[in-house]
């Protein structure tokens, strides 16, 4: 009964994310699309901070039936803003119909662009890096380097706040310099913290260096994450809530695999945890460069091509 209760808390869960992505795209275009996203990345970051400090201080009163009950009261209060202050974001006349099969060829249309399937793989696979961590941190730095609680809750809280920053930064990076740019940086952060946490831990390495490696990555996944959505939902007002859906998938889905793999080595090595986020980290770049690149450099080309000056920097802002 447990289970099943939890399959329904998630799949209530998944419908939150997709809507906040998918209404932020009814509502904003351009560089305030941009910024709306780093703003749901910082307060993703924000709710890894305070969700494990608010349960561990309701674990010191209550048991896990309590735990439950303030979740449920929780998402009462939800409910209650969502009927009274939520409105909804997209207009009658462009909203679609058409059931399943209206679905089964957005999917289609959606999969078939190459610059949208870029953006999906490319946030799936930093996310599964993300979801590795997640995994694999709690024995790492408490099993591996003795952290104690309050030790680990500090590292885990670093890491946080530099998801929130970096997500900050990238909604705003995003926008006044470019999203493509934006995004390779991120790649680039997550890689290099991803191949030092694979080093620190290859050579045995002090708790300085895993954790710097962790918040280089983290820090990187957050990064990737604004440019990544606003390039996946920016052509497509009309089935925005089908493409967040899918880049939900790819983020859960691509992390439910990495996950149970950071285990395989048993508790006693972070090797797995190295090689599974090294390994998500370049599929990710190898996407970029396949998919996001080319479409960057045909962009540069229509715009250069043909028109004077400034015309150019009128296309290129």
């Amino acid at each position: 009964s447990l289970v099943a209760a939890r399959f329904v808390q998630g799949l209530a869960g998944a419908v939150g994310i997709v809507i906040a992505q998918a209404a932020g795209r009814d509502l904003y275009s351009g560089g305030k699309l941009v910024r709306y996203y780093g703003r749901l990345t910082v307060i993703g970051g924000l709710a890894a901070i305070v969700g494990p400090v608010l349960g561990g201080q309701l674990a010191a009163f209550t048991d896990w039936r309590g735990i439950f009950l303030f979740l449920a009261l929780l998402g009462a209060v939800i409910l209650i803003a969502c009927l009274t202050v939520f409105r909804e974001t997209l207009p009658a006349v462009e909203r679609t119909g058409g059931g399943l099969a209206q679905s089964g060829r957005d999917f289609r249309r959606l999969l078939s662009d190459r610059l949208f399937l870029g953006a999906v793989l490319i946030t799936g696979f930093v996310n599964a890096a993300l979801f590795a961590y997640l995994s694999g941190a709690t024995y790492v730095l408490q099993g591996i380097y003795g952290l104690s609680p309050q030790g680990y809750s500090f590292a885990f809280g670093l890491n946080s706040a530099g998801f929130m920053v970096f997500g900050f930064i990238a909604g705003r990076l995003s926008e006044r310099w470019s999203e493509k740019g934006t995004l390779l940086l991120g790649l680039t952060m997550t890689l290099v913290g991803a191949a030092g946490l694979l080093v620190t831990a290859a050579l045995q390495l002090p708790l300085a260096a895993i954790v710097l490696s962790l918040l280089t990555m983290v820090s990187g996944v957050a990064t990737t994450t604004p440019p990544s959505t606003s390039l996946a939902l920016a052509h497509y007002p009309q089935i925005a809530g089908t493409a967040s859906s899918l880049l939900g998938t790819a983020r859960f889905a691509f992390g439910g695999i990495a996950a149970p793999l950071v285990g395989l080595g048993g508790s006693a090595t972070a090797l797995p945890l190295g090689l599974v986020t090294v390994t998500c980290a370049l599929l990710a770049a190898v996407v970029y460069v396949l998919a996001v690149r080319p479409h960057a450099r045909a962009a540069e080309h229509t715009v250069t091509i043909g028109q004077p000056v400034a015309d150019r920097v009128t296309a290129a802002s």
